[in-house]
């Protein structure tokens, strides 16, 4: 059993600069928590604080119920994986993966056993006497993995693992990372500025910004049900397109253009009758079936999907700018005018960034 607590957790440096404020969270046993945000949000030094590699300035860390807030990082039993591998290159896979092990004098026939079970959950059998440098990038991200493996620790810690690999081997990393978790049934916690790995990978997504927790839940409720502007726009790719509105008798008004409400919608903007909010609406969510004009200035074909850009509402102001994706291979040319609809729509206020939801009331 691995549970860990995050109780209220701050970082503040010496110059009194603070990089995390106030960071809750309860992770299960066997859960893959992945934090993400764009650089410099707290996610690496939140997680560097659960590995005991950074000081808590307030708070408390409890793994199984014990306080490990003080301990130091080698009596917390768990194991990191680097963006940068550490590998030693003088020594050869096999090695590198029982170091640890040899460090703890462990019994030479309990280190092999472990090494070889931790090569064979990976692909890495065949690479055991080879040495760092003559192995891909993917390769050495496995053994970093592997070295981890052995440990047998209560939480695996992966910071930006895969940043240094190409699009291909992201991939392809990203679905070893995601198997490991589903046959170790181990609690990680991974830390990302990727989406995509937030997406494919969490059971839960913690999305972050300037230290602050924006959003917790799983990948589909934050996809689904963004809590704010900035959750909305760093989920979802492309992200969110964003109009300014006034709410009307029916409709949401815009610069040049008008959205219909459902009776659902009007509901829910009831309280912000005759007042300006944003309105944010997904590029697959809109569709090219509707009175919307769009006027196109670029295409983008994907293969199963287009990419389409463009203007609504007769003007070429920023506000009014749209992304569309749209099914099939489209070849739309600029200057193009296009009908659309909006199949899914999303509400916030305009003060304060949050979402507007069925039964809150400004």
């Amino acid at each position: 059993m691995a549970e860990l607590k995050i109780q209220h957790v701050d970082k503040i440096y010496d110059n009194n600069v603070q990089a995390v404020f106030d960071f809750n969270l309860d992770v299960k046993d066997g859960e893959l928590i992945v934090l993400v945000g764009p650089s410099g949000c707290g996610k690496s030094t939140t997680l560097r604080m659960i590995a005991g590699l950074e000081d808590i300035s307030a708070g408390h860390l409890l793994l199984d119920g014990k306080d490990i807030t003080q301990a130091p990082a080698k009596d917390r039993d768990m194991a990191m994986v680097f963006q940068n591998y550490a590998l030693y290159g003088h020594m050869t896979i096999y090695e590198n993966m029982a170091f640890s092990l040899t460090l703890r004098k462990e019994n030479p026939n309990v280190i092999h056993k472990k090494v070889l079970a931790a090569a064979e959950i990976l692909g890495l059998t065949s690479q055991l006497n080879k040495k760092p440098s003559q192995l891909s990038g993917g390769q050495r991200q496995r053994v970093a993995m592997g070295r981890s493996i052995v440990r047998n620790p209560k939480v695996f810690l992966f910071d930006e693992p895969l940043s240094n690999l190409d699009a291909k081997l992201r991939g392809a990393t990203r679905r070893e990372i995601l198997l490991l978790h589903k046959r170790l049934k181990a609690t990680m916690l991974y830390v990302t500025h990727d989406q995509t790995e937030a997406l494919t990978l969490a059971d839960r997504i913690v999305c972050m910004s300037m230290g602050h927790v924006q959003q917790v839940g799983t990948p589909i409720e934050l996809y689904d049900a963004p809590a704010n502007k900035f959750v909305a726009s760093f989920i979802g790719l492309p992200p969110m397109n964003f109009f300014d509105v006034t709410v009307r008798e029916g409709m949401l008004e815009g610069k040049g253009f008008t959205v219909p409400l459902s009776e659902e919608e009007k509901g829910i903007l009831l309280p912000y009758a005759g007042k300006e909010i944003d309105l944010g609406v997904r590029p697959e969510d809109v569709a090219a079936d509707g009175s919307i004009n769009m006027k196109v200035f670029s295409n983008e074909n994907l293969g199963m999907n287009t990419l389409v850009h463009g203007h609504i509402g007769g003007s070429e102001a920023a506000s009014n700018k749209i992304s569309a994706k749209l099914r099939g291979w489209c070849d739309y040319k600029e200057g193009d005018n296009v009908g659309v609809s909006f199949s899914r729509k999303h509400f916030f206020d305009k003060e304060s960034g949050n979402a507007i939801r069925k039964g809150e009331s400004k």
